[in-house]
């Protein structure tokens, strides 16, 4: 995340939609090279590849995705993406709010632990048919009908206890990288410091660094940088001006709400807006979806 992004390919594309009744995202999108930075997202990611190699990193491991294999991504896994093939690939994917997700599973199935998926990809023809009918049914908008049809096909399939893994205590993160990821929440608008982060954790920077990775897959400002985002994200779709939401939630100016927007999502902080409300895209520098 901290690195620098290549820029994108003229051949690149991408076509987002949001469904306003179930505040579902869907996105179709073709990448030669880079496509994504490290990211996360708060929604459940459902989606297929259409054609080509779609190879990415997913928490700490790197996987390959073609046609035939379903992508399932839950709530705050990081992840980017790349075509190791100079043709690129083509891909489908449905981002379900979390909140809308779990009052369905704990109507179908009673109350859960937490979401968590086996594993990222899945040979399952039948849930990469019902992923790309909900898909048709979303960005296709077929009608409320449809959309209601294919989403109770789909989630009907998501229940198989197969999908899921077991929760466990699993591995606590030192205290140090909790106090210093609990003070970016609180003071994510604030311009801070990797020493004055490190004081309010109880440690030195350098132990802070190695054990915030440790703990979160990523840097402190990498996650910082998230937290940014998906904060933006959610005041531009309820439909504050881009230059606001850069301010509000930290960044620079617009511009630099700009950069990482698209590299972490491929559309502009303006485009993104009117997607979600209708409100015009004033962005001189925002390419169509």
């Amino acid at each position: 995340m901290d690195a620098a992004s290549p820029a994108p390919s003229s051949r690149d594309w991408a076509q987002l939609r949001r469904d306003a009744e179930t505040g579902i995202e869907s996105i179709r999108a073709h990448f030669t090279g880079h496509a994504y930075d490290m990211h996360d997202h708060d929604e459940v990611l459902l989606g297929v590849t259409e054609q080509g190699v779609q190879s990415f990193r997913c928490g700490r491991q790197q996987v390959v995705s073609i046609p035939g294999r379903a992508i399932l991504i839950e709530p705050g896994q990081p992840h980017d993406g790349h075509s190791p093939d100079p043709a690129g690939f083509t891909y489908q994917m449905l981002y379900l709010p979390l909140s809308w997700v779990q009052a369905r599973r704990d109507a179908a199935t009673g109350p859960l632990a937490p979401l968590g998926f086996r594993q990222t990809l899945w040979e399952d023809a039948g849930l990469c048919r019902d992923i790309a009918a909900a898909f048709r049914a979303l960005h296709g908008r077929e009608g409320r009908l449809a959309r209601d049809l294919a989403l109770d096909r789909l989630l009907g399939r998501l229940w198989q206890p197969d999908l899921w893994r077991a929760e466990s205590a699993g591995h606590r993160p030192h205290r140090a990288a909790r106090r210093a990821r609990a003070a970016l929440h609180d003071h994510m608008e604030t311009d801070i410091g990797l020493d004055e982060l490190a004081d309010m954790a109880g440690t030195d920077r350098f132990r802070l660094n190695r054990q915030f990775r440790e703990a979160y897959g990523r840097s402190p400002h990498a996650y910082l940088v998230q937290l940014r985002l998906k904060r933006a994200k959610a005041l531009l779709a309820a439909g504050a001006a881009p230059a606001d939401v850069a301010a509000r939630v930290g960044f620079a100016d617009q511009s630099h709400l700009g950069r990482w927007f698209r590299r972490a999502y491929g559309t502009s902080p303006a485009a993104y807006r009117k997607i979600c409300t209708n409100i015009p895209d004033t962005d001189p520098t925002a390419s169509p979806s």
